[in-house]
């Protein structure tokens, strides 16, 4: 592989000295079908104009993508010719905006060339697919120094997986808006369309809750790390722009003790067994409390009100019953329900009311794999994340019925020395057996980046390019698995973000990129 490094980088140099590129070469992730031929199309960049058809084509998403795009298309210099393609049609058939699971993200994408005409067409169902064939055509775009040039393309599309996300951690590590943002920026550049914001924890609670605001207030790190009212609007509008979903993550009953500063009887208290006296100590919710449960009502209520998305990730994992082993109150109540000793039928009781609760509050909800493990009822379009378990495990899933996704193997926290993003890249979440229905069950898959190490210094650095081998394994079809082509079609992806400016540290040994990283 040492002798493909040394040529990652000169794709963008190949006309200069007269031989032609490869563009498959510059595709992440890798298209359903492809083909390319000569000659090579000029591509006049100054007065190259984006054109919206159909009955999407006006959309306020589209245009926005426009004017991204005429930097990104265009950023490796000026052309001196004005010869050639001087624009992109995007036809986009719906001006239907709706964005979740099941949204069309397919495309084509064709440049052609006569004597007479040269037309490059990019035609989707919906403006999200549009995104997508934007990108892909951003990505054959070459420059020789004077002028910008295309290919022949005949290109269609569409993904393997429709849940394709990507969760980020901002409660142990508070992560700034502008970060955020760039790492929204980031997942678009690889078609991603899930953002699994897991945005409070034991450790803190950045949200601002209209409902609650002694939350943040109490739960925050300070008032200089908590996400208002306003920034989640901004996060939300931001990716949609790019069509991305987001997802907001509040696990209980566990991972709670920050929610407790803010809302007295909310969190477990620990007691001595010897002295029968509270240690200081907190736990999970308590269940037996039944003001917490017009809490939960009331901001679930608030939450399905805040994020768009028909999905709440209501987490459900790591349940420590020791504190509520040593509580009097919660030991009394449990020998009146007939369940003493049994905090598994505890946990049950809070899992089943939370549930129905978010049965009346909000549209359908996602929840780690404990949640089925402990035999739960819930809702036939729930949604099962497995997080700890093999792929197999996606096939008990799928057996009874529920869709799955699978982040086993891609959490990207975990970082060695190397090129571990091979790991990643040979992960595929249909590595089970079972019959093609319940395959189908699987909805895609998520990177995940815990925060214990990680905040804005080096939260982008830390995922990119890695989190590129995520994308191309949930959008590419099942057989694309050739790591050395891989790896030369990811350090042109990795390149490519470092030019728009996303700090996506090397990964495949040693190499280089044409364009210097510099701060946007």
């Amino acid at each position: 592989m040492a002798s493909i490094k040394l040529l990652l980088f000169l794709s963008s140099y190949y006309l200069a000295s007269g031989e032609t590129p490869d563009p498959r070469l510059q595709l992440w992730p890798l298209p359903l079908s492809y083909s390319f031929s000569d000659p090579m199309i000029p591509s006049y960049s100054k007065n190259f104009q984006f054109i919206g058809d159909g009955a999407g084509g006006q959309s306020s998403i589209l245009k926005a993508a426009f004017r991204r795009y005429k930097d990104y298309n265009f950023d490796q210099g000026e052309a001196t010719s004005e010869e050639g393609l001087q624009g992109l049609v995007v036809y986009v058939a719906s001006n239907d905006e709706t964005l979740n699971l099941d949204t069309d993200e397919s495309y084509t994408l064709s440049i052609d060339s006569t004597s007479t005409k040269t037309t490059a067409i990019v035609n989707a169902q919906t403006v999200y697919g549009a995104l997508r064939g934007m990108e892909t055509f951003s990505q054959i775009i070459f420059f020789d120094g004077t002028q910008y040039y295309v290919p022949k393309t005949s290109i269609k599309d569409s993904p393997r997986f429709s849940h394709r996300g990507f969760m980020i951690d901002t409660a142990r590590h508070f992560v700034e808006m502008d970060i955020i943002l760039k790492f929204i920026e980031a997942m678009s550049f690889n078609k991603f369309n899930v953002l699994h914001w897991h945005i409070v924890d034991d450790q803190s609670f950045p949200y601002e809750s209209t409902t609650y605001p002694s939350l943040s207030e109490k739960g925050a790190y300070d008032q200089n790390h908590v996400y208002s009212q306003k920034d989640i609007s901004t996060v939300i509008q931001y990716a949609k722009e790019r069509g991305i979903r987001v997802i907001p993550e509040f696990d209980t009953p566990g991972h709670t003790l920050a929610w407790g500063l803010g809302i007295p009887g909310l969190s477990t208290a620990c007691y001595d067994n010897s002295t029968q006296k509270p240690t200081g100590q907190y736990g999970p919710i308590d269940p037996t409390n039944e003001n917490n449960w017009v809490f939960m009502t009331n901001l679930l209520r608030e939450l399905a009100g805040v994020f768009p998305d028909q999905y709440i990730h209501l987490g459900g994992d790591e349940v420590s019953f020791s504190c509520w082993s040593t509580n009097p109150a919660i030991q009394k109540w449990m020998i009146e329900h007939n369940i003493s000793g049994r905090y598994d039928q505890l946990e049950q009781y809070y899992e089943t009311r939370l549930l129905a609760i978010a049965e009346n509050e909000t549209d359908s909800y996602i929840v780690w794999e404990e949640i089925f493990d402990n035999g739960l009822k819930v809702k036939p379009d729930t949604v099962i994340e497995v997080w700890k378990s093999s792929q197999a495990h996606l096939g008990n899933i799928t057996k009874a019925g529920f869709r799955g996704i699978f982040s086993t193997c891609w959490y990207l926290n975990y970082i060695s020395y190397g090129q571990d993003w091979i790991k990643y890249y040979k992960c595929d979440p249909l590595d089970f057996n079972g019959t093609e229905s319940q395959k189908k069950l699987v909805v895609g898959g998520e990177g995940c980046l815990w925060a214990e190490y990680v905040d804005g210094t080096n939260l982008i650095s830390r995922a990119w390019p890695r989190a590129g081998a995520v994308a191309e394994r949930l959008w590419s079809q099942q057989n694309v698995t050739d790591v050395e082509d891989a790896a030369e079609r990811l350090h042109n992806q990795r390149c490519r973000m470092v030019r728009r400016g996303i700090e996506a540290e090397p990964f495949n040994g040693p190499s280089f990129c044409p364009t210097v990283y510099k701060e946007s």
